[in-house]
């Protein structure tokens, strides 16, 4: 055990804290989207049983780890399997994928910081722009952006566990839920509104499909931050007092909360926008619907409400997404910092100060690949497309690695830390006969189907992203 390993002073703050983690713009936009693409209602509901049956097994299979051994996921597989060679690369992958991550998240973040000072300062009819994204994503400007996103991020890691990550998140994440709700509040006031939570509420069976399945599955395992040695690393600040089960249940639910809300936010204020829109045309992706079609449906709000209030929405509604970027920037970085601090045994703010010099170097070069730099905007050639910096980043280590760590947790925990101990781990701080059946279910599950599923989801990934070629659905 490392001696002077911090822990959070309470339940709310581990719950918070690993809520924010969760919590980013996958829910507040991406979960949205992708029910209203894929049957509203039915999507929703294939969604919260796999966060039942498949999430919260792995969730707590990553958290005994981390709380056990009190380590990052590097330093927890080379304990737990004795420093055994096979395993080891399952914990540089554990730590290196957040890393990567960061690196994309710090790019999104910076976006996003951007349009919330433009809007804040009155700008909303530029944003709204439809060349706008594309001239601000390649403008310098982006590079001061950056420096204020890392000064904050930066601040609030410095503080440590109790002082930075769980202070932060017991001011951040109210907050973000205040902001939502009324957004939520106000967005359900607009004109045809109510189309838009009909739309997202009542299912429609006939849209599911195996692609539907396997994307509710897909947003369900990014959504709750598993894979990302997140919760290896909150796991190992954790109190022995401390539920695993309860707690792992509470993150859960606080993050479907806010990605079911936020469908209550962004689809009536699309629908209000355009009546006749057919969701199925929406796009995929997060990033054009923040930056293309939000700030649109924001200026057209000026007609009811003046330019200075349609600015003053589109400033809360970008605030509420730069709280939901900082709480999983943070938790992110936090997962490569405690491995380095517990590596070369080198002070929090020198570790800090060390991967902030490397995540900026590749940020900046990130940011540069969407046209500011021909080699890395056209990097590499796969799937029948040029691919960015930006893109491969993103392809490999959010899309790909994601699901094959949450392979080798269940395999790991159950076939080399074996379920003797696992379950051991889970009574500290349990209720004598609490959580009793979940918990012979999460490890039958853990041992069998669950490790099958992520294999298949991987599998299917790589095809798709890399070949263009769908193997299995």
């Amino acid at each position: 055990m490392s001696a002077g390993r911090e822990h959070f002073s309470s339940k709310l703050g581990f719950i918070l804290a690993a809520a924010g983690s969760a919590v980013g713009i996958g829910n507040l936009v991406g979960f949205p989207v992708a029910a209203a693409k894929n049957g509203g209602g039915a999507f929703l509901l294939i969604y919260a049983i796999f966060v039942i049956l498949i999430c919260l097994p792995v969730m707590m299979a990553e958290m005994a780890v981390g709380r056990h051994t009190n380590k990052d996921p590097l330093g927890a597989y080379n304990e737990l399997s004795e420093n055994d060679t096979k395993w080891q690369f399952a914990g540089w992958l554990g730590v290196i994928t957040p890393f990567m991550i960061a690196v994309f998240y710090m790019v999104v973040t910076v976006w996003i910081f951007g349009y919330l000072y433009q809007a804040a300062t009155g700008n909303l009819a530029e944003l709204a722009d439809p060349n706008t994204f594309g001239a601000f994503i390649n403008s310098s400007t982006l590079f001061v952006y950056m420096l204020v996103v890392v000064a904050i991020t930066g601040a609030i890691l410095i503080g440590g566990v109790k002082q930075g990550i769980e202070r932060a998140a017991k001011v951040l994440m109210p907050a973000l839920f205040l902001l939502l709700v009324l957004l939520v509040i106000y967005v359900l006031t607009l004109d045809n509104a109510m189309s838009g939570v009909s739309f997202y509420l009542l299912p429609d069976m006939s849209k599911i499909t195996g692609e539907v399945i396997s994307g509710a599955l897909s947003q369900a395992f990014f959504s709750l931050s598993l894979g990302m040695g997140i919760l290896i690393t909150y796991g190992s600040y954790m109190s022995k007092k401390q539920d695993i089960a309860d707690s792992s249940k509470l993150v859960a639910l606080t993050d479907t909360s806010v990605a079911f809300i936020a469908g209550l936010m962004i689809l009536p204020a699309i629908f209000s926008f355009d009546p006749e829109i057919d969701p199925s045309t929406l796009s995929d992706s997060s990033v054009s619907l923040i930056f293309v079609l939000l700030p649109k449906i924001f200026l057209s709000l000026q007609m009811d409400i003046g330019y200075a209030g349609a600015s003053a929405v589109a400033s809360l509604f970008f605030l509420l997404v730069f709280f939901a970027a900082i709480t999983s920037l943070v938790s992110i970085i936090e997962v490569p910092n405690a491995a380095l601090m517990e590596k070369t045994k080198v002070s929090r703010k020198k570790s800090l100060l060390t991967l902030a010099a490397v995540m900026v170097f590749l940020s900046v070069l990130a940011s540069m690949s969407f046209g500011m730099s021909e080699p890395l905007t056209k990097l590499v050639h796969y799937a029948g497309a040029d691919k960015s910096l930006f893109d491969v980043i993103y392809d490999v280590f959010y899309d790909t690695v994601l699901p094959l760590n949450g392979l080798f947790i269940c395999l790991f925990v159950m076939f080399r830390w074996k379920k003797a101990n696992f379950n051991k781990e889970l009574t500290e701080g349990l209720e004598q006969g609490s959580h009793k059946m979940f918990l012979a279910y999460s490890d039958f599950a853990l041992k069998t189907f669950i490790p099958v599923i992520l294999a298949v989801v991987f599998i299917n990934t790589v095809a798709i992203k890399f070949f263009g070629v769908h193997l299995f659905f």
